[in-house]
């Protein structure tokens, strides 16, 4: 595995994408020297429902990492019909690109919702986890759930970060709200959330 690309994957319906996202990547590309990091929009999420349309979501991840070197925007997902399952992807990837160890970036939330994820043995298998530990989360906790995991195959490396209270739920409903998203997310994507007219309704 020495000689492998280190690749991390962020992925998301990023309705919209913000800053959280994009500090946890920078965090994860240098706590553990990835190479580059994926961003990659969902198509059509088994789990969530009324998510905005897929090509709006493209664009704001596309202007929210343009001035980011490292970070790169990935299709898989979003171009593929039907639903879209994390183990798929991570098979097909490792397929194609047989010299690279790929990072699945997650939040210590998805770590206790993983088990209900398709085939989440297969996503151990061609990935290892990167989790995400904020402050406010029981740490004993999360090691206790990836000692779990760990023998069903996981390999987790455990993520310190700063505690970002943004979510992409709470900027919908600011902007529904006409408060300012500034330092939320990137000027572009404000923009781009304004001149769209997004968000303005209930979701």
């Amino acid at each position: 595995m020495e000689n492998k690309r280190r690749v991390g994957i962020m992925g998301g319906t990023f309705n919209p994408i913000h800053y959280g996202h994009l500090h946890l990547a920078q965090e994860a590309q240098k706590q553990i020297l990835l190479d580059k990091v994926l961003f990659m929009p969902s198509g059509n999420s088994y789990m969530k429902k009324n998510v905005l349309d897929t090509k709006k979501r493209v664009e704001m991840t596309a202007l929210a990492i343009k001035h980011y070197s490292r970070f790169e925007l990935s299709l898989i997902e979003a171009q593929k019909t039907g639903n879209t399952y994390t183990c798929e992807t991570l098979q097909y990837l490792t397929r194609i690109n047989p010299n690279t160890q790929y990072y699945f970036i997650i939040g210590a939330d998805s770590l206790f919702q993983i088990e209900q994820w398709k085939s989440p043995e297969q996503i151990f298998q061609f990935a290892i986890l990167i989790c995400a530990i904020r402050d406010d989360y029981d740490f004993d906790a999360i090691r206790e759930k990836g000692d779990i995991l760990a023998e069903f195959g996981a390999d987790i490396i455990y993520l310190n970060t700063p505690k970002w209270d943004i979510s992409s739920t709470d900027i919908r409903a600011k902007v529904r709200s006409g408060i300012s998203i500034h330092g939320l997310v990137p000027l572009e994507v404000a923009h781009y959330i304004e001149q769209e007219h997004l968000y303005y309704e209930e979701d």
